[in-house]
């Protein structure tokens, strides 16, 4: 009984000490699980961190413009494992670690083979697995001795720790060496097929997996692939037949010549925006640009074929600028004529450089004129010589050709007419208006003064396709967009889109230098000759684009040639034919998008005045106004006369046996003008009493409505309106005003709806065709 219990106890005992060592294993079990989750799970950097990076520039539809060395000297663009394709992956894998994805980081097995190989002298024998050849990139450990080979296999270990599989086989394919400084796949594809590494096919991809294990010997030529590499991949071949019979139909590609490219044929495509890509987009390992290379080759063959048939005229240079204004980002960038020429300065960005801009800053004069209701289209100017203080502005052919509409003398590029419309400005003047739109480098007004119309400033072709721009955008200025950072940027409003509008339907007008024909509806334009012969400037709207050229040379020296009509306009127009003959472009070959606003409209006025015609005005021409803004006053210059047919002097109306006649009568201000351009106009006669009574014309307009002196509210909210209505004895028009701001124009006894612009005292006139007018003084309120 003794000896049973004693039995007893000592089998409860080991099954105590049984329990306790298997609790025991299983804690430790436990301590190392949740110290290998903690491994794994703990924050650290990603293996794609340690390797230093190429920045790679690609173009709108995914060509490759520019891969840079990365800070080590190699070329390494990494491709994420999903984008490098399965037949490569599965080749590395047959060819270096098939057992990749089932030991630690450590293969035995191999480690024993390539150490027997090495002691009975067989031969060496590679042991390393895609682990540990990652440990060697990593940490840059020389395996060739006992010591390095050690701490390779400890690290090995270390990284299959803490790091997936699948992470460390992405690692490995883009820090192995494919021969030179091309270092992992996605440079290896890029250099040697001059395709992504996605794109590989079965063959290229087999072509590249065996390259790593011996890159001196196997690096691809681009006559012929080298016997190493052949056969190395024959070999390969063989196993992956095995590991894929059906992949045997493909066994014919292996013979057929696998076009191959080198490193001498990476070159760099639109190097000046690449150059300013890498400036602005840094930290960048790979910059999407908006370049379209097709249309960049083209920009550069047109200028290339410009220039060797204008060589004889000393133009030697030129650049040019196309962006797109509905992205606001550029399609084609030629900075120099010549990258690589250092005879002229080739590697200067022209789109950069600050020069005078001759006249092209004319337009915005022009527009800012119309904001502030100083003109219209049609509105006489004068060109006749003038002097603003010291300065005497003169026109670039050095002649005057007196009156002239607005219109006219933008699209002529008539110089004192834009400075004296220039010197009217105000809440902004041209500086002010350039200030805000950011042009960098300006000194104070006082230094550039009324020059700054005709050029008297610098500017780059940057920010003058970006002033072009703001015209098809309603007014709104928006920056270029070169790294895809200013998609939320806000708008910065600098015209009025009515004033933006008008302006670009007046540089439609602008024939095209080898055609006198206007009404361009695809192209507006406008060109510049800086002060001395330094640059010829043409730049315009051309569809939804708008393209800027420049010629001249970077060391500012004259040439009389570099006139923007005759040196800049024909290549400007040259690029534009031919990438429509190319049809490379969308949007090139369509009109200019139409914006038209609400605050334009479109009204008759006298040709030779640019006013509302009276009843006598012989010619007669559409212009746009801007409702409340534009100055339109009813004609004066034609009036009908009676001539006494004997002597041809002016008697009284209904006088028997006379002539009727209509007259201009210009002012003497204007007759002056018309003297000094060679085109003197005969003086308005002397006309007797009876002419200045206007009781035999009729009664002036009677207004209806609005009440005189009447208060009429305005509610928040709501389009209230207020009919305009009067009646006219003698005339079938009359044409409305609100403190002297033209309005509209109805038919005698016709009611006009009109919106006031805001609240306060408002004088309402008005004026019928014979210039005869009544107002009245009303109030307009806010009402809740």
């Amino acid at each position: 009984m003794l000896k049973s219990l004693k039995h007893y106890a000592q089998r409860q005992q080991k099954s105590l000490t049984k329990r306790r060592l298997l609790r025991g294993t299983a804690l430790v079990l436990a301590a190392v699980c949740l110290a290998l989750a903690a491994l794994r799970l703990f924050p650290k950097s990603t293996l794609a961190s340690h390797y230093p990076k190429s920045t790679a520039i690609y173009a709108k539809h995914g060509e490759l413009l520019r891969l840079t060395l990365a800070s080590d000297g190699q070329f390494r663009l990494w491709a994420p494992l999903q984008q490098i394709p399965a037949p490569l992956r599965a080749a590395a894998l047959l060819y270096e670690d098939r057992w990749f994805y089932r030991h630690p980081g450590v293969n035995p097995w191999a480690l024993v083979r390539a150490i027997r190989s090495t002691l009975t002298g067989v031969g060496r024998q590679g042991g390393s697995t895609i682990t540990m050849q990652v440990a060697r990139q990593l940490y840059r450990i020389d395996s060739r001795s006992y010591w390095g080979k050690l701490s390779q296999i400890a690290l090995a270990l270390w990284i299959e720790l803490r790091y997936g599989k699948d992470e460390i086989l992405e690692a490995y394919l883009n820090g192995v060496s494919y021969g030179g400084n091309i270092v992992g796949i996605g440079a290896a594809s890029r250099i040697y097929f001059h395709k992504p590494a996605a794109e590989l096919n079965l063959i290229e991809s087999l072509t590249l997996a065996v390259i790593p294990q011996n890159p001196a010997r196997r690096v691809p030529a681009r006559s012929a692939l080298p016997e190493a590499l052949l056969a190395a991949r024959q070999r390969l071949w063989q196993s992956w037949i095995a590991a894929f019979p059906e992949d045997r139909r493909y066994a014919n590609d292996l013979d057929l010549p696998l076009p191959v490219y080198g490193r001498s044929d990476l070159t760099i495509e639109a190097p000046h925006l690449t150059d300013l890509l890498l400036q602005r987009c840094p930290g960048i390992e790979t910059i999407q640009s908006s370049l379209d290379l097709n249309v960049q080759k083209s920009l550069e063959r047109s200028i290339k074929h410009y220039l060797a048939i204008n060589r004889d005229k000393g133009i030697q240079n030129a650049a040019a600028l196309l962006i797109d204004t509905n992205a606001m980002q550029v399609r084609a960038m030629v900075g120099s004529a010549d990258y690589r020429n250092a005879a002229i300065d080739g590697q200067v960005n022209g789109t950069l450089a600050k020069r005078s801009p001759g006249s092209t800053l004319k337009p915005f004069v022009y527009a800012l004129a119309l904001d502030q209701g100083l003109l219209h289209p049609r509105t006489i100017l004068a060109d006749l010589p003038t002097a603003f203080g010291p300065y005497s502005p003169e026109n670039f052919d050095g002649r005057f050709i007196g009156p002239v509409a607005v219109q006219d003398a933008l699209i002529r590029s008539r110089n004192v007419p834009a400075v004296r419309v220039s010197a009217k400005l105000s809440g902004p003047t041209l500086y002010e208006f350039l200030q805000r739109a950011g042009l960098a480098g300006l000194r104070s007004e006082t230094h550039y003064g009324l020059s700054l119309a005709l050029g008297g400033g610098e500017v780059t072709m940057e920010e003058l396709t970006e002033l072009y721009a703001l015209l098809i955008n309603q007014g709104m200025l928006r920056r270029l967009d070169y790294c895809g950072k200013q998609t939320d940027a806000v708008p910065l409003p600098l015209l009025s889109s009515a004033a933006a509008y008008i302006t670009l339907d007046m540089l439609k007008h602008n024939p095209r230098p080898d055609s006198k024909r206007p009404d361009q509806p695809d192209t507006a334009w406008k060109t510049g000759t800086s002060w001395g012969f330094r640059d010829a400037w043409s730049v315009g709207v051309v569809g939804r684009h708008v393209l800027a050229v420049w010629v001249g040379n970077f060391d500012g020296s004259k040439n009389p040639a570099l006139i923007g009509g005759k040196a800049a306009a024909p290549l400007f127009f040259s690029i534009i034919d031919s990438l429509r003959a190319q049809r490379l472009l969308n949007g090139l070959n369509e009109p200019i998008p139409a914006f038209k606003p609400a605050t334009v409209s479109q009204i008759e006025v006298c040709a030779a005045s640019g006013d509302l015609p009276n009843r006598d005005c012989p010619v007669r021409a559409l212009t746009w106004f801007i409702p409340g803004k534009s100055p339109i006053k009813t004609s004066t210059l034609h009036r009908a006369v009676y001539l006494d047919p004997q002597t041809g002097g002016v008697v009284c109306p209904n006088t028997p046996a006379s002539r009727r006649e209509i007259v201009e009568f210009w002012d003497s201000e204007m007759l002056r003008l018309f003297e000094q351009a060679g085109m003197p106009r005969r003086p308005p006669p002397q006309l007797p009493d009876c002419y200045r009574d206007s009781a035999n014309l009729g009664d002036a307009p009677r207004i209806v409505s609005p009440t005189k002196g009447g208060t009429y509210a305005l509610r928040l909210g709501k389009p209230s309106t207020l009919a305009l209505k009067a009646n006219t004895a003698a005339s079938a028009s009359v044409y409305w005003f609100a403190n002297q701001s033209f309005i509209a124009k109805t038919a005698a006894s016709e009611a006009y709806s009109w919106l006031p612009s805001h609240p306060g005292d408002y004088r309402i006139s008005a004026v019928d065709a014979e210039g005869r007018s009544a107002s009245t003084e009303i109030r307009v309120e806010l009402a809740p």
